[in-house]
């Protein structure tokens, strides 16, 4: 799973939502619009396990990027309250 690869028709897991997929030999034929099935530039196309990316990727091949950040940059500046807000929250700070 070194680089990413675009769904393929042929796949297990892929879903045509108008169901206007036909395996005729090598290919699958779409039906609604009379041409080879793209993944890419259909908007029907659909994956059962829902990790059809933007662009027909597939994303059981893609690698998750995580990024760790201090509770600080998560969180932001604390905010005062005053007036109306304070009485119903209660808290002089909101995080």
């Amino acid at each position: 799973m070194a680089q990413a690869k675009t769904c393929s028709p042929t796949c297990k897991y892929f879903r045509c939502v108008k169901k206007a997929a036909v395996y005729r030999r090598d290919d699958v034929w779409c039906r609604w619009t009379e041409e080879i099935c793209n993944v890419a530039n259909c908007t029907y196309a659909m994956c059962v396990k829902r990790r059809l990316l933007p662009g027909g990727i597939c994303g059981e091949t893609v690698k998750r990027k995580t990024v760790e950040k201090k509770p600080e940059e998560v969180i932001g500046p604390t905010i005062k309250l005053r007036g109306k807000a304070f009485r119903k929250i209660g808290d002089k700070e909101i995080f």
